[in-house]
């Protein structure tokens, strides 16, 4: 398993301020781009994902993806496409090729939830996102937790690890991530 160009730790006290982090991130991303996202039932990956799709520019309405896989959300603009998969009920990285995402990767940012294990053959470089929220652990992607239903205003963290030469020394992705929390302080 390859190492982490970085790793940091954002905290987050809403869904506005996970919402407003992503959409900074969003405005980074490129044709191409790879987002891993991780985080038990409920954390905000799907919440995340609207963030970063207001960010690069995409049609408002994203929804999760559980029941069709897979959802292509078209640019408003010159940029970037956003596909959208859960992989949570596939198995295998097959299962994942069933769905062509390569067809789509040099056009647009592909969002994965659940993808730890499944997608990081598509591009070598990436970005891993964890969302964790109040009681979790996350220990190398295996979650722990102890949360109630229906806390969708807890405080989250967001683990970002960052991947292969896109990002080795991705100064954008630095000076928004010292901004964000500069701005928190």
């Amino acid at each position: 398993m390859a190492e982490a160009m970085f790793e940091t730790h954002i905290s987050v006290t809403n869904v506005d301020e996970t919402q407003g982090f992503a959409q900074r991130l969003g405005k980074l991303l490129e044709r191409g781009d790879l987002l891993i996202l991780s985080g038990e039932l409920g954390a905000g990956k799907t919440t995340f994902t609207q963030g970063l799709g207001a960010g690069i520019g995409v049609r408002e309405g994203i929804i999760s993806p559980t029941f069709v896989l897979s959802r292509i959300h078209p640019t408003l603009a010159s940029g970037p496409n956003l596909v959208h998969v859960d992989a949570y009920r596939l198995t295998s990285a097959a299962e994942v090729d069933d769905l062509d995402l390569e067809a789509t990767m040099s056009t647009s940012v592909t969002v994965v939830e659940w993808g730890n294990g499944k997608v990081e053959q598509l591009n070598d470089s990436r970005l891993e996102v964890t969302l964790l929220r109040a009681g979790s652990v996350d220990l190398d992607h295996e979650l722990v937790f102890d949360f109630h239903e229906g806390e969708d205003e807890e405080p989250r963290t967001i683990k970002l690890e960052a991947f292969g030469p896109r990002w080795a020394k991705d100064e954008q992705l630095i000076s928004l991530l010292n901004e964000f929390e500069s701005t928190r302080k």
